[in-house]
């Protein structure tokens, strides 16, 4: 009886695609404080002269803080002058409200003196805070990202060489990496704290404390396996 054929099953490279992550929390180093300077009132020219006032008054507290190096940079590029005529209790058109409006955007790099510039101008008249997107330095981030990449591909590997433990495979060798977006740029806004301290006065004093950010970095990878 002849003898049953023998099948030799030959096994190829075992291609194998991860996604690598990493991610973490980092202080935050620097803060912009949005400001609008906004005025109204029933006389055009009276508006906008107490406006521009009260913007110089801001840009000049700006200043200060800049050449003490509290803060970064500022900037006001953004002015609106315009009118509107609000309804009576009757439904009737009352006489126009003229209002003017002008943005201020600063940079901080000193929290201290961050809480005591809006603890100053937030109770002033003719000012309105706009809230604070807390970040870290631009310089930092590109060398935060870069570290988080190297261990995101660690990542990738350590998830690859699992799967290839798994099926009996050898050590795995990488053969592409990408970018799957734009991950290593997220700047998700952090909440705040707002807390109230003792001012030097005995009175209430604003303490703006942020949560950490967290930066995040993913890579898809390939590799193969023998």
């Amino acid at each position: 009886m002849p003898a049953s054929p023998r099948i030799l099953w030959r096994m190829g490279p075992l291609e194998i695609v991860v996604r690598g992550v990493a991610s973490r929390q980092f202080r935050p180093e620097r803060a912009i404080v949005h400001l609008t300077v906004q005025v109204e009132g029933p006389d055009r020219q009276s508006v906008y002269t107490q406006a521009i006032e009260v913007h110089a008054s801001v840009s000049a507290a700006l200043t200060d803080l800049a050449e003490g190096g509290a803060v970064a940079h500022w900037a006001s590029d953004s002015v609106r002058v315009y009118s509107q005529r609000p309804y009576g209790p009757k439904g009737r058109r009352l006489e126009p409200v003229y209002v003017t409006r002008v943005r201020v955007d600063a940079e901080f790099v000193d929290f201290e003196a961050l809480s005591a510039f809006i603890d100053r101008w937030a109770s002033s008249d003719g000012i309105e805070v706009g809230g604070v997107d807390w970040d870290v330095l631009d310089e930092n981030r590109r060398t935060y990202q870069r570290d988080l990449r190297r261990a995101a591909v660690d990542d990738a590997v350590a998830k690859a060489q699992a799967y290839a433990d798994a099926v009996g495979r050898g050590p795995v060798v990488a053969t592409r990496l990408s970018d799957p977006g734009m991950t290593g740029d997220r700047r998700p806004v952090p909440m705040v704290r707002a807390m109230a301290a003792e001012g030097s006065a005995g009175g209430p004093a604003l303490d703006l404390r942020a949560e950490d950010i967290e930066i995040a970095v993913a890579v898809d990878a390939q590799f193969v396996a023998d």
